[in-house]
C-alpha cells in the first residue's frame, strides 16, 4: 500500500449505507486507510453497514446525504464545511450525484482536494441531466470502477482522458474462499433451494435483483428453446429479491408455467451465503440486457473457481475472457443463450473445471479488494502530492 502522510484524514460522502457495491467499496477503503495510520470518516444518511464501517476503525458522519432536495443540500455542504474543518479532512471522495454537490462546495469553500467516484454509467437525455451528471467530473480526479466507464465518462463529459483513472472494483478474497466455505453451508443452500445431492444437470445460477434488464425472462426464454429441442440437461437457479417488482415476479412465474418448466428454473429468492451459492452451481450467468459497468456477479464466480457467461456488452468484456475463463454471448438473443448453455454441457465437468481454475487465477490477480484499495490510495497521494506542489509554486511566486 503506499504511504499515506502523517494525520492523513479521509472524508467519504455516500447517500446510505445500505448494501451495495458503492457501499462495500467505501467501507473496504475506510479499512484500507485506517489500516495505514489514517483516519476514515464517512458522511452518510446511515444503514445496516454502519456496524461494519464502525467495526473496521472508521467512523461516521450521520446527515441526510441521500437527499435530492437543494436546500438539504446547502445544509449538507454547511455541515460537510464544519466536519472538515473540524476533523482537519485531508481529502474529500464523493460516491454518488446528489452528496457530490454538497461535498464539491465544501471542498472548494475549504480548499481541500475533491476526487468521486462513476459507480455506473450514467445516461443522460437532456441537457439538464448530463449536467447532474457531470458534477462528479468537477474533482482533481475521477475514478471509474471500469475501462468501459471510463471511457464513457470521458466521451460524454468530453474531459482529458488524464483526468479519468479505472480502479475495478474489489471481491474479498476472505469470504470469496473456497476453502473456507463447509459442506453444511452448501447443503443447507441444497436443501433450501430444493436442489438434490446427487443432481446430474448442469446447475447454472443466475444472481441478481429480479429486474427486467438482468435478464431473467430472457434465460426462461432461452430454456423454453432447450426444451423444445428435447434437450433437459440444465437446471436454472434464479436467486434474488424482487424488491417489490411483483409484477415482474408474478412475469415469471407465469413464463416458467406455461413452458412447463417447473422442474427446470427455480426461483429461489434472496441469497445472504454467495460464496456458498457459487460453489453449489456449476456455472454463473450475467445475461444482462444492458451493459453492466463492472458486474460483480460475473467477477465473484470466478474468484471461486466458476466459469462465468455474460452478455457480450460492458464491463463483462474486461472481466471474462471467451474460451479461457468463461463465455460471452450476444444480448437479448435467447437462442444464442441456449447454444452457449448447450455447450457449457458439451465440454464436461472437466473442462468446466479448467475454464474455472484459469478464471479464478485471473480474477484473484485482477480483482481483489486489496488491489482496489492500494489503487486508490495511490490515487489520494497523487491528488494530494500535487496540491503541496502547486501550493508551493504559488507561495514562490507570491513571494517573488
Amino acid at each position: 500500500m503506499p504511504d499515506l502522510p502523517a494525520g492523513f484524514t479521509l472524508l467519504q460522502v455516500t447517500p446510505e449505507l445500505e448494501t451495495g457495491g458503492a457501499e462495500q467499496t467505501t467501507i473496504d477503503v475506510a479499512h484500507a486507510v485506517v489500516a495505514q495510520g489514517g483516519k476514515a470518516l464517512v458522511a452518510t444518511k446511515g444503514g445496516r453497514m454502519a456496524s461494519r464501517l464502525e467495526a473496521d476503525g472508521g467512523r461516521l458522519a450521520q446527515m441526510p446525504a441521500h437527499t435530492k432536495n437543494p436546500l438539504v443540500m446547502l445544509g449538507n455542504a454547511a455541515r460537510l464545511i464544519d466536519l472538515i474543518r473540524r476533523e482537519k479532512v485531508s481529502l474529500v471522495h464523493a460516491r454518488s450525484r446528489a452528496p457530490a454537490f454538497s461535498a464539491l462546495w465544501a471542498a472548494h469553500a475549504t480548499k481541500v482536494p475533491f476526487v468521486a467516484t462513476y459507480h455506473g454509467v450514467y445516461n443522460a437525455k437532456s441537457n439538464l441531466k448530463r449536467w447532474y451528471n457531470a458534477v462528479m467530473t468537477k474533482g482533481d480526479l475521477v475514478i471509474a470502477n471500469s475501462e468501459y466507464t471510463r471511457e464513457h465518462v470521458i466521451r460524454e463529459h468530453n474531459i482529458a482522458p488524464e483526468k479519468v483513472v479505472a480502479i475495478p472494483r474489489g471481491v474479498d478474497l476472505t469470504r470469496f474462499e473456497p476453502g473456507v466455505v463447509s459442506a453444511d453451508r452448501i447443503a443447507a443452500l441444497r436443501q433450501a433451494w430444493g436442489v438434490p445431492d446427487g443432481e446430474r444437470r448442469l446447475k447454472v445460477l443466475l444472481a441478481g435483483r429480479l429486474t427486467r434488464w438482468k435478464g431473467q425472462a430472457l434465460m426462461i426464454e432461452a430454456m423454453t428453446l432447450l426444451k423444445a429441442r428435447g434437450e433437459d440437461r440444465v437446471l436454472l437457479l434464479l436467486a434474488g429479491d424482487d424488491q417489490g417488482r411483483k409484477a415482474y415476479r408474478a412475469e415469471l412465474e407465469a413464463a416458467i408455467a406455461a413452458a412447463g418448466l417447473q422442474d427446470a428454473v427455480k426461483l429461489v429468492g434472496h441469497c445472504d451465503d454467495m460464496p456458498a451459492a457459487y460453489l453449489l452451481a456449476d456455472l454463473a450467468i450475467a445475461p444482462s440486457l444492458e451493459p453492466e459497468a463492472f458486474g460483480r456477479t460475473a467477477v465473484e464466480p470466478q474468484v471461486m473457481g466458476r466459469p462465468a457467461m455474460a452478455s457480450d456488452h460492458g464491463a463483462t468484456r474486461e472481466t471474462i475472457l471467451p474460451g479461457e475463463t468463461g463465455w460471452l454471448v450476444a444480448p437479448g438473443d435467447a437462442q444464442a443463450w441456449a447454444d452457449a448453455l448447450l455447450e457449457a454441457c458439451e465440454i464436461g465437468a472437466a473442462g468446466r473445471q479448467t475454464l474455472g481454475q484459469a478464471a479464478r487465477l485471473r480474477a484473484r490477480r485482477l480483482y481483489s479488494v486489496d488491489a482496489m484499495c492500494e489503487a486508490t490510495l495511490k490515487v489520494y497521494a497523487q491528488i494530494l502530492g500535487a496540491h503541496i506542489l502547486r501550493a508551493r509554486v504559488l507561495g514562490s511566486e507570491r513571494s517573488s
